[in-house]
C-alpha cells in the first residue's frame, strides 16, 4: 500500500480485508436484488426511467441491462450475467444468485482465518466434479419429441410471465421453431419475425405461419383483401431515375425536349408492363397478383397496377425479402429480364390491417413455410415489452434444446443431486482444507431451491432437508411451488436447458474465486495525475 502512495501520492488504495469485505458486499448486494425475481413465484421489479417511462420485468437479462450500477464488482459480476444471456439466452438471475451464495458461503470460512487461495482450489475441484456430474444427470432427447420441447418453453416462459399466457405462448414458441427448422442445417432464430401491434389484449398473441409487413398499400385503388395470391419479390427500381453521374441534355425544341421526358418515363414504364404481362400469363380465374419490392414505386407505376388489380408494396425491409422466400417460395428477383412464372411464390390470402395511423400487411395460409411470424399484442408498451423479451427467450430455450439434444431437470433437482454428490463423493477425494472449499460450493448450490422456496412462501431449511431426504431415499426430486414439498420433475415437465445449466456451472465460479483473490483495490488512473 506504501509503495503506491510514495509512486502516486494522490492514489486511492484499500487493503486486503476492506477489499474482500467490498468484494463480497457488492456480491451479496445484487444477489439481494435479484433473488426475488427467481421461478415462477418470483415477484416483478418496476424501472422507471429519466423520462418517466416504466418497464415492469423480472428477466434478469433486462434489469441488468437497464440498472445503473455504481460499484465496480457489481459491475463486473452483472457483465458476466449479461454475457450469460447473450450465449445461451438464459440463466442470468441464476449466474448472479450463484456467484452471491459462493462469495456468502466464503465470507464465513474467511471469517475463521482459512485463506481465499484454499477456498479457490476447493471451488476449482467442486466445479471440475459438478460439470462431470452434470455429464451423466442429464437426459438425451430425440429433436422430433415436441412434448419435451413444450415442457422446456414453459418452464422457462413460466419464470418471466403469468401462468395463463405463459402457457398459450408455450405452443407459438415451439411451432414457430419447429417451422423454421431444417434438416441438418442451423437453426436460424432470425427466420421469426417479431411483430407488435398495440392493440387488444396480451392473450390475443398469435403465430402465422407466414409474414407480417409494418406497411400497405401506397394507392387508394389497390385490393385490401386477396385470395390465392401468386408472390412477386423483386428488388427492381419502378420509380423514375437521375442518372448515375452528372450528366446534361441539350436541346434546340420543346418537342425535343418531350421526346426526351417520353424516353425516360418509357424505362419504367416497360419495367411494369413485364410485371402486369407475367401477371396476365400466371393468373387463372379467382387468382390475384401481389408485388413486394425492395425498392420504390412512383405514382405513375402503382396507378398502371392498381388498374389491373395488383396489390404493389415498395420499400420492403431486406430481411423480410429473405423471409418472404422462405414463406411463400419462390425468389427474389433484381432485374425485370429475370421475370418468369419459377420465381413466384404463393400466398392463400394476402390482406391489409389498418391501426390508426398505421398499416399492416398480412400474408398467410403459405404451403411449405420455413419462416413466420409471432404477432405480439397488447394493450401497453410495457406489456408488449415484456412479451417480447419473454418470447426471445422461449424461443432460445426450444433452440438449445434441440442444438444439445438433451435436457436436465429442473425445479432445484440438478442443486440438490450435485450438492449430495460433491459432500458423499467428491470430498472425500480431497485431502485438507480445501474439503471447506468444496463444502462450500455444495452449501452455494443448495442456495438456488432454498431462494425457490422463500419466493413460494415456505420455510427454506425445512424445505431442503426434506428435498435432500428423499433423494437419498434414491429419488430425483426437485421443489414443488404450490405446495413445498418434493415432486418429480420429469411427471411434472419441468426441464432445464443443459447448456445453460453448464454455463453457469462453469462461469459462476471463476468470477467469485477472481473478487476472492483480490488483496487491494487501487484507485491510481492515469487521469489522477493532474
Amino acid at each position: 500500500m506504501t509503495s503506491v502512495k510514495t509512486l502516486n501520492p494522490k492514489a486511492e488504495v484499500m487493503g486486503r480485508g476492506a477489499a474482500l469485505f467490498m468484494n463480497i458486499n457488492a456480491a451479496k448486494g445484487l444477489h439481494d436484488v435479484m433473488k426475488t425475481n427467481l421461478g415462477p413465484k418470483g415477484t416483478i421489479k418496476m424501472l422507471v426511467g429519466g423520462a418517466g417511462d416504466i418497464k415492469l420485468t423480472k428477466d434478469g437479462n433486462v434489469l441488468l441491462r437497464e440498472m445503473q450500477i455504481q460499484n465496480p464488482t457489481a459491475v463486473m459480476i452483472a457483465r458476466t450475467a449479461v454475457a450469460q444471456d447473450d450465449i445461451t439466452g438464459d440463466g442470468t438471475t441464476s449466474t448472479v444468485l450463484f456467484i452471491g451464495e459462493l462469495m456468502k458461503q466464503a465470507e464465513r470460512y474467511l471469517g475463521e482465518g482459512l485463506h481465499p487461495r484454499v477456498i479457490v482450489e476447493g471451488f476449482e475441484t467442486a466445479k471440475k466434479a459438478t460439470l462431470q456430474f452434470l455429464e451423466t444427470f442429464r437426459d438425451k432427447i430425440e429433436a422430433t419429441d415436441r412434448e419435451i420441447l413444450l415442457c422446456v418453453a414453459r418452464t422457462s416462459l413460466r419464470t418471466k410471465l403469468y401462468q395463463d399466457l405463459a402457457d398459450q405462448l408455450t405452443d407459438i414458441v415451439v411451432d414457430a421453431v419447429l417451422t423454421i427448422r431444417k434438416e441438418d442445417e442451423p437453426l436460424d432464430l432470425y427466420m421469426v419475425e417479431i411483430m407488435h401491434m398495440k392493440h387488444k389484449m396480451d392473450k390475443d398473441t398469435r403465430l402465422i405461419k407466414g409474414l407480417v409487413l409494418d406497411h400497405g398499400a401506397r394507392h387508394p385503388d389497390m385490393p385490401k383483401h386477396m385470395e390465392k395470391c401468386h408472390i412477386l419479390t423483386c428488388n427492381i427500381s419502378l420509380e423514375y431515375e437521375k442518372s448515375e453521374v452528372n450528366s446534361g441534355f441539350f436541346y434546340s425544341s420543346a418537342d425535343q425536349r418531350e421526346k426526351l421526358v417520353a424516353a425516360e418515363r418509357q424505362v419504367t414504364d416497360d419495367r411494369v408492363q413485364k410485371v402486369i404481362d407475367l401477371k396476365r400469363q400466371v393468373c387463372k380465374d379467382g387468382e390475384t397478383f401481389v408485388v413486394i419490392n425492395q425498392k420504390g414505386i412512383d405514382p405513375l407505376s402503382l396507378d398502371l397496377l392498381a388498374k389491373e388489380g395488383i396489390l404493389g408494396l415498395r420499400r420492403a425491409k431486406k430481411r423480410n425479402m429473405e423471409r418472404l422466400s422462405l414463406a411463400c417460395g419462390g425468389f427474389a428477383i433484381n432485374s425485370a429480364e429475370e421475370l418468369s412464372p419459377d420465381c413466384l411464390g404463393y400466398a392463400g390470402k394476402v390482406y391489409e390491417h389498418v391501426l390508426g395511423e398505421d398499416k399492416y400487411t398480412f400474408v398467410e395460409d403459405v404451403r411449405n413455410p420455413t419462416s413466420c411470424t409471432i404477432l405480439i399484442k397488447g394493450p401497453a408498451d410495457h406489456t408488449l415489452a415484456q412479451i417480447k423479451d419473454a418470447i426471445r427467450d422461449g424461443l432460445r430455450a426450444v433452440k438449445n434444446t434441440l442444438d444439445d439434444g438433451a435436457t436436465v431437470l429442473g425445479a432445484g433437482a440438478f442443486e440438490v443431486a450435485a450438492a449430495h454428490n460433491l459432500m458423499e463423493n467428491t470430498r472425500k477425494t480431497v485431502e485438507g482444507r480445501a474439503k471447506l472449499g468444496i463444502e462450500a460450493f455444495a452449501q452455494a448450490l443448495l442456495g438456488i431451491p432454498k431462494i425457490l422456496a422463500e419466493n413460494s412462501g415456505y420455510d427454506a431449511q425445512e424445505t431442503i432437508i426434506k428435498l435432500q431426504e428423499e433423494y437419498e431415499r434414491g429419488s430425483k426430486v426437485g421443489l414443488d411451488i404450490s405446495t413445498g414439498e418434493p415432486l418429480d420433475p420429469q411427471m411434472a415437465g419441468i426441464f432445464d436447458n443443459y447448456l445453460v445449466k453448464k454455463q453457469v456451472i462453469q462461469s459462476a465460479p471463476v468470477i467469485a474465486s477472481q473478487l476472492l483473490l483480490v488483496d487491494e483495490v487501487m484507485r491510481a488512473g492515469v487521469g489522477m495525475r493532474k
